[in-house]
């Protein structure tokens, strides 16, 4: 995560309230104004976003920007789907980005989606071998 001096240099983000392990504040977008929760505590950070209109959720392009505010280009962030059990929901259009603090975060192979922009065909399709081939 971005250090809080980095974060207050953030164009659309202000930061209100600085806590321990944290901060409120707002983001500001084109089409959409929100409230933000950034914290840093219980090994984890996270980055909760809600826009003021209660009929807006934020879209994917919405929460990559958001990432892009508060990480850099290099860390994996998650949006979690917990169990049924698991669910919380106070704000109906509240969206949470996570990191674990001390562990790395595990990702998936990105030749699982799909051939990234710039790799060659050969190449793609040697790891797909290779990614089924280790699997078997």
């Amino acid at each position: 995560m971005k250090t809080i001096e980095e974060l207050r240099k953030t164009p659309h983000l202000l930061i209100g309230t600085l806590g321990a392990d944290g901060f409120s504040g707002e983001v500001h977008f084109e089409k959409w104004s929100g409230s933000v929760v950034c914290s840093w505590g219980g090994g984890w950070e996270h980055v909760s976003v809600c826009p003021y209109k209660h009929h807006i959720t934020p879209s994917w392009d919405d929460m990559c920007r958001i990432k892009d505010m508060f990480w850099r280009e290099d860390e994996c962030v998650v949006q979690y789907h917990p169990p049924k059990s698991q669910y919380v929901n106070n704000m109906q259009n509240c969206l949470h980005l996570w990191r674990p603090i001390d562990e790395k975060m595990p990702a998936p192979p990105s030749v699982m989606v799909g051939k990234a922009g710039g790799q060659d065909i050969v190449e793609f399709l040697t790891q797909v071998k290779n990614l089924v081939g280790g699997a078997t």
